[in-house]
């Protein structure tokens, strides 16, 4: 691999705690909490009822007209890649389009349009099916609209890797760029999946909180509780987030504000289950060294980790002994976090949101807290602070881990600029 150095020069999101960049990151640092009782009229049937939906809906950025050929998973993502694209000072740039690509990822899809018309289907008949629902619905319709707006002509992906999906995409991104085929790619993940069938899915699996019923008069915000001894299970966030990830020569060249290098990333897969994660975290660990060593970084440099960390039994444990592995002594100097507290999971947008926490935190040298940890899970071996923690001066680094199911991982090593 070439060794062409990546940096971040712009940053978009729509998510449960913000608007955009600016107003997630302060109420992520705050430790605020997206997480609130659904109000749809179909929540009542479900065995759950509290999620995270975005805090500005794409209804009120977007035009009306166009948002209505837009899945929501497509709108969270052009809300996001807009505000990444202004972000970056790529207006007016000169940027050739077939330098410039995208790599936007969904765990799931359009599922919301697919149900929606099946049921109109059944309903009304085939002949009122949408004839907009194909490119509505399917899983590279958010990549496929950034590109057309944009006029990227280098490479259009669209990985789909469950909840590893937007962090694929940065390491997608990565390679375009490093392997020549881009100088510029528009790179993170969406989701949109409140909806009563995922949700019912994901209940019935025991995916989900059982007290995120509403029943126990519980409040909502405490339901997501990463390492607590009370967690059992996520809660769902929606939304979108995109990077700009760029050469440095060309980032440099046109006077672009760096946030921060992309250092190196590791894919790895386990091979172990359909939905449970490897419980000693093997695979996880290959991946996490994979991009150490891509980025050629000594552990020892590593200061903060943003977490999958999603408040699963399992999965949290895993993670753990995965850090525990590849960081060795150096893991009690590591401030470790999971914004999840906050947001939700947002499955295939959650390692790009977490993703520019990772770089935010980096940029401003602090690191959010973890939320809801009342009573740390005494096999949770880490340094998780409760308020936000400043991070040491100097040349730091830090990690984005993501995993989904079928047993995919995917780590990404982002380091600070001067």
């Amino acid at each position: 691999m070439p060794s062409t150095r990546v940096v971040v020069t712009g940053l978009g999101t729509t998510s449960p705690v913000g608007g955009d960049v600016p107003t997630t990151w302060q109420a992520l640092l705050a430790g605020t909490s997206g997480i609130g009782y659904l109000d749809d009229e179909w929540v009542d049937t479900l065995p759950v009822r509290i999620g995270g939906r975005v805090t500005v809906d794409p209804s009120e950025v977007l035009d009306r007209v166009k948002a209505r050929r837009l899945d929501r998973s497509s709108q969270f993502a052009m809300v996001a890649a807009d505000q990444a694209w202004a972000d970056a000072g790529l207006e007016g740039s000169g940027l050739e389009p077939e330098r410039l690509g995208v790599a936007i990822a969904s765990g799931i899809g359009g599922v919301t349009t697919l149900l929606a018309n099946y049921d109109i289907l059944l309903e009304k008949g085939a002949r009122r099916v949408s004839p907009l629902a194909v490119p509505m619905l399917m899983p590279n319709a958010p990549a496929a609209n950034v590109s057309l707006k944009y006029g990227a002509r280098a490479a259009v992906h669209a990985p789909t890797s469950a909840c590893a999906s937007g962090n694929e995409a940065i390491a997608m991104a990565i390679d375009l760029i490093r392997l020549g085929r881009a100088d510029v790619v528009m790179a993170g993940g969406t989701e949109a999946a409140i909806h009563p069938l995922p949700m019912a899915a994901f209940a019935n699996m025991m995916a989900l909180s059982k007290t995120a019923s509403g029943d126990d008069g519980r409040d909502p915000v405490s339901v997501s509780r990463p390492w607590d001894t009370g967690r059992d299970g996520f809660v769902l966030g929606e939304g979108g987030s995109v990077l700009i990830l760029e050469s440095e020569e060309h980032a440099r060249a046109r006077g672009a504000t760096i946030y921060a290098e992309v250092l190196g990333a590791g894919i790895s897969n386990d091979a172990h289950d359909i939905a449970q994660p490897d419980p000693e975290g093997r695979g996880g660990t290959r991946a996490i060294k994979m991009a150490l060593r891509e980025g050629d970084v000594d552990p020892a440099t590593v200061v903060h980790v943003n977490a999958h960390a999603t408040s699963t039994p399992k999965g949290d444990i895993a993670e753990g002994l995965m850090l525990h592995a590849v960081l060795g002594e150096h893991v009690d100097r590591c401030v470790v976090t999971s914004t999840k507290s906050m947001t939700g999971h947002l499955l295939g947008g959650a390692g790009a949101l977490e993703a520019i926490a990772t770089v935010m935190a980096l940029h401003d040298r602090v690191s959010p807290p973890t939320i809801n940890l009342d009573d740390k899970d005494p096999e949770v071996d880490l340094d998780i602070p409760t308020s936000r923690r400043n991070l040491p001066d100097g040349d730091i680094v830090a990690l984005n881990n993501s995993f989904g199911f079928g047993g995919a991982n995917v780590a990404v090593a982002f380091g600070s600029v001067k």
